[in-house]
């Protein structure tokens, strides 16, 4: 399909460039290395456009580009180094020439590479995938394990009593359909069971993960139900005093392993507006949103593990099995998610909220009771996350300052604001008086190379502005 110029700025309307969207201004040319890398990019994201002659920042304006004046010969180089034909046409905007190049996406179990990097974009930057992300991508082929039968032959009376059917109406809202066959061919629907005919019917590995009263019923299943254990002190060397395996699917039982894990963590006592309160050290929707994120996105594949909780009296950590498929660092507001249908049937049922939205809760509840910055690692093969309780600003040493530096900058960043100085002072809670802490604070984080300066602030120090490293 041909580009117009009508097409070009709708793309310019859009506020943000998206994974498989780029402009560049290159009103001269553009660097043919960095092209193939964005080529190469943006095919693993699924394909999409790249335009040169256009600037990246809002508003959109088009420059005109004295890049690529040979179309044919560029897609050919390209072909040639990457193995894949990119579609490259001129367009003439009313404001200057632009040359749009249409990206395909990577065809289902394999990427693209370029000299054996494999690229991704992430934010406007691009980035190697990890070796759990190319795992992913070259099983793509395999059969779904979600999808995967759990149980086979089940009547639909048995099928009743291994799956709590009646929450999946109640929590989408829906009045349970009043016969079986109903209900049955409602489950079939949602791709929850698979119809065998004859009165038999398939629980898929999803529906049992779900909704099963009781995971034990599906022996391949039940070692991918949470673990907490609670220790008396702040580390592993006592003896735990509660150490239990859920037994509930994820839906059934998620508010129950919230309030299991919310009910030990350790609470203190405050005053507020001249009352005594007792609050506890971890806020209660870190817990929720942490402990959501861990059952959604864990990697299924890993075996012999599961998500396990363990309280400690100043923090809580949850680990999930399996590398995120993002970088840490770009958890605040990533939307991906390893296991899409999952996912959606969790937001589908109360368990999630909206998409993309549950770490920046966990970042935004430490900001909003000046807590440490929650961590997040990757170890072997899980992933970490860890939320603090109270700390002053004294007690926190040069890497949980950074940490919080970062992730304030992101979180305004990702709600259209700019960190300043007075922000992260606020975001410390201290007092005017010590500005130039914070100011000690904002130099390391630059010296990391997590953060730089916004541009558009200009260069005085007084009116500073930052913004995340890889914007």
């Amino acid at each position: 399909m041909r580009i117009t110029v009508e097409q070009i700025d709708l793309w310019r309307q859009l506020k943000k460039e998206t994974e498989v969207l780029e402009f560049k201004e290159a009103r001269n040319q553009y660097d043919t290395p960095r092209l193939l890398e964005y080529c190469v990019a943006i095919g693993n994201e699924g394909g999409g456009h790249l335009i040169l002659g256009i600037r990246d920042k809002m508003p959109r304006v088009v420059v005109g580009t004295k890049a690529i004046e040979n179309p044919g010969g560029m897609s050919e180089k390209i072909f040639n180094t990457v193995n894949f034909r990119v579609h490259i046409e001129e367009v003439s905007h009313s404001d200057g020439r632009v040359v749009v190049l249409s990206i395909p996406g990577r065809p289902q179990g394999s990427a693209f590479h370029l000299d054996g990097k494999y690229l991704m974009r992430i934010g406007e930057s691009l980035q190697p995938m990890s070796e759990d992300q190319l795992r992913r991508i070259f099983s793509e082929k395999e059969p779904d394990w979600l999808e995967e039968p759990a149980k086979t032959r089940q009547g639909a009376a048995n099928l009743l009593e291994l799956l709590n059917v009646n929450l999946f109406f109640q929590n989408l809202n829906i009045p349970v359909p009043p016969t079986v066959e109903e209900i049955m061919r409602r489950l079939s629907n949602e791709r929850l069971i698979d119809d065998e005919g004859g009165g038999a019917y398939t629980i898929r590995r999803i529906a049992a993960l779900l909704l099963a009263y009781d995971l034990r019923e599906f022996p391949e299943l039940s070692r991918k139900a949470p673990r907490v254990t609670v220790y008396r002190g702040a580390s592993k060397l006592t003896d735990p005093t509660d150490n239990i395996v859920g037994t509930m699917g994820y839906a059934v039982g998620f508010p129950g392993l919230v309030k299991y894990v919310n009910d030990r963590i350790p609470h203190r006592e405050i005053i507020e507006d001249g009352l005594r309160k007792n609050m506890s050290v971890i806020p209660a929707i870190a817990v929720r949103e942490l402990l959501a994120n861990a059952l959604v996105h864990q990697d299924l594949g890993v075996t012999g593990t599961s998500v396990t909780v363990e309280i400690f009296e100043n923090r809580v950590q949850v680990a999930s099995p399996g590398a995120p498929i993002v970088p840490v660092d770009r958890l605040i507001h990533e939307v991906r998610s390893r296991n899409e249908r999952l996912a959606d049937f969790m937001r589908r049922l109360g368990v999630c909220e909206e998409r993309g939205s549950g770490i920046d809760k966990v970042v935004d509840a430490a900001e909003s009771l000046h807590l440490p910055a929650p961590d997040f690692r990757v170890m072997q093969d899980r992933t970490v996350c860890t939320v603090y309780g109270p700390r002053d600003f004294s007690d926190m040493d040069r890497e949980d300052r950074i940490r919080a530096c970062y992730q304030h900058c992101a979180l305004k960043w990702e709600t259209t604001g700019r960190m300043t100085n007075q922000t992260l002072r606020k975001r410390f809670k201290l007092p005017e008086s010590k500005t130039h802490l914070v100011s000690q604070v904002i130099a390391a984080t630059l010296e990391s190379g997590w953060i730089k300066l916004d541009e558009k602030a200009g260069t005085s120090k007084k009116f500073a502005r930052y913004v995340p490293a890889w914007v």
